[in-house]
């Protein structure tokens, strides 16, 4: 996957794994809680996307104060993980341009 030596290299693979985690929450476990009525899918899938939400949070706040990201910048790595797909989204177009330049 991506180096997890680097600021940026966490954010990046622990953004991947959020985005999974949030898009196997909206299109697995809800239409399992709610059309097969197992409401232990959402309990399970959601505690591990908490879980890779505050860690992302945490990841973008430290890849922002290593890398002088601007608050406009920082402001859209983070609300990428309020919109499904958001980090791949945000991984695409910002982060793998910026660990490329820096490789």
């Amino acid at each position: 996957m991506y180096s997890l030596k680097t600021a940026l290299g966490r954010l990046r693979t622990i953004g991947w794994w959020e985005g999974v985690s949030f898009l196997v929450l909206l299109l697995v476990a809800m239409p399992l809680k709610y059309f097969a009525g197992w409401p232990q899918a959402v309990r399970v899938v959601g505690m591990a996307h908490g879980v890779l939400f505050l860690l992302y949070v945490l990841a973008a706040i430290h890849a922002a104060l290593d890398r002088n990201w601007t608050w406009k910048r920082t402001a859209l790595v983070l609300a990428a993980s309020l919109v499904p797909a958001g980090p791949f989204i945000v991984d695409a177009k910002l982060l793998a341009p910026e660990a490329a330049a820096r490789a």
